[in-house]
């Protein structure tokens, strides 16, 4: 655990980040170096009491459990696939949002009772399908989950779904939504006890953000 009258915050990389570093700004930490051309993994900010570190999204949750970090941004559906303890989810941060669901082929009416599925997220599909009572033979797969359909090696997939695009182009079509997604914001739940002084501002400061940015979105 950090020292008592500090805190770090872990952040996830690629979009998550881009989203989350305008909301951190709005709160006023705001990182002395430029995060996106940095080789950094860590960062001084404007506050002397608040570090920053860029993770890969699989792993803010794992630093935060540990206390590595006392806050973390993380996506819904990292903190579903890899359940992690000690955690606590003290706001919704709205952003990154896009849904979790399963997709075939356009048309293709998938086995009812089992069938094999290919998705890098197997805890998740695992838990859907035995509750819809059907047997998933689940095929870990870490990307361009939408050849496997086409290419014959499975007869669905559970992945993100965005804007559809993606799917649309290889002749697939999105069927069922498993779960909304969205950036949640993270917290070491021993860090909220013992921490608690320095950490509710930030916190407080970050939801009047996501609230201002939900008010300018619903203006426009």
């Amino acid at each position: 655990m950090q020292q008592q009258d500090s805190m770090v915050i872990a952040l996830s990389k690629g979009r998550i980040l881009d989203d989350t570093l305008p909301l951190l700004a709005q709160a006023g930490i705001e990182p002395q170096d430029d995060i996106r051309k940095s080789r950094k993994l860590i960062f001084d900010t404007n506050r002397p009491e608040v570090r920053l570190v860029v993770l890969r999204a699989t792993d803010v949750p794992t630093y935060v459990s540990y206390g590595v970090a006392d806050l973390g941004v993380s996506g819904k559906d990292v903190l579903l696939e890899n359940a992690a303890e000690n955690l606590c989810e003290p706001l919704d941060l709205e952003i990154a949002k896009c849904r979790l669901m399963t997709a075939g082929i356009k048309g293709h009416v998938p086995p009812r009772r089992r069938r094999r599925v290919a998705t890098k997220f197997v805890n998740v599909a695992r838990q859907y399908y035995a509750a819809n009572g059907v047997q998933a033979d689940l095929i870990k797969l870490y990307g361009g989950m939408e050849l496997a359909p086409l290419m014959g090696l499975a007869e669905e997939i559970v992945d993100i779904v965005d804007t559809g695009n993606t799917l649309k182009a290889n002749g697939l079509e999105a069927r069922e939504l498993i779960a909304d997604i969205s950036s949640r914001l993270i917290a070491n739940q021993a860090a909220m006890k013992m921490k608690y002084r320095i950490l509710a501002p930030v916190i407080e400061g970050l939801e009047q953000a996501v609230v201002a940015r939900r008010r300018q979105e619903t203006a426009t």
